[in-house]
């Protein structure tokens, strides 16, 4: 009744190797209160965008994902925090390429469109603002915004319909 999603840290469409895993994305220590128009915008897209960067470069990557939290971010129930923006650092495990991105927690019902070379933020500022200090390997590079793995979602649309066994729309 707070007007937030449940916003996943891990998406559950990563998660879905097995039915237990994936009931335990549901659990509240893997969500964030997120506005809607965030959780299922742009923050979607960013891990649909993931899940085809492994799926098709048939790589393995590692994410972190966290909150931006500070004075003034408001408290919803029982004194859970609503953060004020959100990031993502995606790292490819074979390449030592790195991406991050940072989301501000806007207004309900704010489109922030679907550009997301537009959030990119370098892996610095992200640490600094998050007060986190992240592990990379030897090999990390920084990707340039407009430079992240490209992928193709028709292909990742039509390999999820197969995989679940329904015909083409």
């Amino acid at each position: 009744g707070t007007g937030y999603d449940k916003g996943h840290a891990a998406p559950d469409g990563d998660l879905s190797w097995s039915q237990q895993v994936e009931y335990e994305s549901f659990l509240m220590t893997n969500m964030y209160p997120q506005h809607g128009s965030l959780n299922r915008g742009i923050w979607k897209l960013l891990e649909t965008s993931v899940r085809g960067w492994a799926v098709q470069q048939n790589q393995a990557f590692t994410i972190y994902v966290g909150a931006f939290y500070g004075a003034g971010d408001l408290t919803i129930g029982k004194g859970v925090i609503v953060p004020h923006g959100f990031y993502k650092i995606v790292i490819n495990n074979n390449t030592g390429a790195v991406a991050g991105w940072a989301f501000p927690h806007t207004k309900p019902y704010v489109n922030l469109g679907n550009d997301l070379t537009k959030f990119r933020m370098s892996i610095n500022q992200i640490q600094e603002q998050a007060g986190v200090r992240f592990t990379f390997p030897a090999n990390a590079r920084e990707l340039q915004p407009g430079t992240e793995w490209p992928v193709d979602y028709g292909a990742l649309t039509q390999a999820k319909r197969n995989k679940c066994g329904k015909a083409d729309d």
